[in-house]
């Protein structure tokens, strides 16, 4: 419609400025992971802001896993840039999150059930190998993204259900935003990992009701993200 063409436009939010400004400054300071940035008070200060902005563009790098913000106000580069996603990139997969973790905790935890109950030696076999394989992501530094894709296809496969693999894959571009999404909150790669154990001892010792308490156990865990919690509005 004719109307459409003269919608509102957008106009940039003083915080994505702020984030094309750090990351100016760290490939020109040729920062490395591990370096420390200003302070949220610095750079209010240098940037002629105010705080508050500083702070919304924080929380989108947090939010990113690209900083990591310690006690004192004091941050360090957890990559070697601040390539960050668009913003409208953000906004769209925070909107989508909440639904897709209601679904995943309906779906998975019925699976678990399931697979405790059916499980066959060669889906046990499968499930400790998705285990070793997010292990060693996790010994080598990387958040173990693929170990835990692997992991829950393999509960999947093992509850023997071709109807509710078929819910799953349907939804699987949307599962992997939020595990992705999960396993970059620090300490979190570990944090599955063991509870990961727990669902396949429980499935592997035939304990449906045990293996679905720890599934659901576990993907309210994977709902404790800081998108959640991040208003892109909320200072600009």
């Amino acid at each position: 419609m004719a109307d459409d063409a003269l919608r509102p436009m957008n106009r940039q939010r003083l915080y994505e400025q702020v984030l094309e400004r750090l990351r100016a400054y760290v490939e020109e300071g040729g920062l490395r992971a591990g370096d420390r940035l200003p302070t949220e008070r610095e750079l209010a200060e240098r940037l002629g802001i105010s705080r508050a902005s500083v702070k919304q563009a924080i929380v989108v790098l947090e939010v990113q896993g690209l900083v990591e913000v310690r006690q004192g106000g004091g941050m360090r580069l957890l990559r070697d840039s601040l390539d960050t996603e668009p913003v409208e990139r953000l906004m769209g997969r925070r909107r989508r999150l909440p639904d897709v973790l209601d679904a995943r905790e309906a779906l998975e935890t019925k699976l678990a059930e399931l697979a405790a109950e059916r499980r066959t030696d060669d889906d046990l076999a499968a499930l400790e190998q998705a285990l070793h394989w997010m292990e060693d992501e996790i010994a080598t530094g990387r958040h173990g993204v693929e170990g835990d894709r692997r992991f829950h296809a393999a509960v999947t496969a093992a509850a023997h259900s071709p109807l509710l693999a078929e819910f799953m894959r349907s939804i699987a571009e949307q599962i992997g935003e939020s595990r992705e999404e999960s396993l970059r909150q620090p300490g979190r790669p570990k944090r599955s990992f063991a509870q990961h154990r727990k669902i396949l001892d429980a499935i592997a010792e035939g304990r449906t009701k045990a293996a679905a308490a720890a599934m659901r156990r576990h993907v309210r865990t994977v709902a404790q993200v800081r998108l959640l919690h991040w208003d892109p509005d909320g200072s600009s």
